[in-house]
């Protein structure tokens, strides 16, 4: 073999090596590094360059957050009722060489821890505190794990109780006791819709006899403004024909005195003797006595007049 051959050999196993040495770490991944079987290194992403021999890849760790849903476990209750449930963990690697040199299969740690930490919070409720608590369950998990797991470098981030699965029989009532629940409420809500129905009706029956009593109300007063309204129209009319009537009667008077101014007048412009005007007194009496005076008192001067005067002192009639 010829000396250039075996330089190219020497430098293809060199560089074969070389290559094999080289390590790049991807993102969200941590390498543990072990030299001469110890722990060396925690490498993060980017190259990194092994000693041949002496330096190994103990193992790959991943940094992202994981999920494991572990299998139910059987757990009882304060009231001694046996029921599965299972968990979801959610948790994520902070410190590799912790976690690769802390516990032999974490995951598995992780699983029997929670069952241990689950049976020990529920084995302190009561079936109906276990079904309405599960976020007080789920706080509880997570804060007891992640304190356990700190020496390990992972770091629980939540616990969540997937499914909580009571006996058969328990199923079955608790789906009667909801039924009898909904029913109840069911009649209650119509009760509660039928008692605002009576309210309502009552309430729109005490408004209508309120405004027909105003609307009564109203029409009496308005009846009775318009009797009084009525009753002065009335009165005024009766005291207008009483004006009327009073007026007519003063004039009818003015024109008797007007005529018998008038008459005396011509009596007087005619120069008539003393007997015409006894005459025109006699006329005169008589006409007055035709008229509802009572008692007429009639003068001496015509007296002697056809003798009618003749003991004659007073003339009484009535006009009834």
């Amino acid at each position: 073999m010829s000396p250039v051959i075996i330089v190219l050999i020497v430098i293809a196993i060199i560089v074969l090596i070389i290559a094999t040495n080289i390590k790049i770490v991807p993102q969200a991944y941590v390498y543990v590094v072990e030299r001469l079987g110890t722990f060396h290194a925690a490498w993060g992403t980017g190259l990194h360059v092994m000693v041949p021999i002496i330096d190994r890849v103990a193992k790959r760790v991943s940094i992202k957050e994981q999920v494991v849903d572990f299998k139910p476990q059987s757990v009882i209750t304060k009231d001694n009722v046996t029921m599965q449930i299972d968990t979801v963990v959610f948790f994520q690697i902070t410190n590799a060489m912790q976690f690769t040199y802390g516990v032999e299969r974490p995951i598995s740690a992780i699983e029997n821890l929670t069952a241990t930490t689950l049976r020990n919070i529920v084995g302190d409720l009561d079936l109906e505190a276990t079904l309405t608590s599960r976020d007080i369950i789920n706080t509880r998990i997570t804060a007891i794990l992640d304190e356990a797991t700190d020496r390990w470098g992972i770091k629980v981030q939540r616990v969540e109780l997937k499914n909580i699965l009571p006996p058969r029989e328990i199923q079955d009532a608790m789906e009667k006791q909801m039924k009898a629940d909904r029913e109840r409420r069911e009649k209650v809500i119509q009760a509660e819709a039928e008692k605002k129905s009576q309210i309502l009706v009552a309430e729109g029956e005490k408004e209508s006899k309120i405004l027909r009593a105003q609307a009564d109300k109203e029409s009496q007063i308005l009846a009775a403004e318009a009797e009084k309204q009525s009753m002065i129209l009335r009165a005024d009319a009766v005291k207008e024909q009483k004006i009327l009537e009073a007026e007519g009667e003063a004039q009818a008077i003015e024109m008797v005195q007007r005529a018998m101014a008038d008459s005396i007048v011509k009596l007087n412009a005619a120069n008539p003797n003393d007997a015409v005007i006894q005459l025109k007194s006699l006329e005169a009496f008589s006409k007055a006595a035709d008229g509802k005076a009572t008692k007429i008192i009639i003068p001496s001067e015509i007296q002697s007049l056809a003798g009618l005067a003749t003991g004659l002192k007073e003339i009484v009639k009535d006009n009834k």
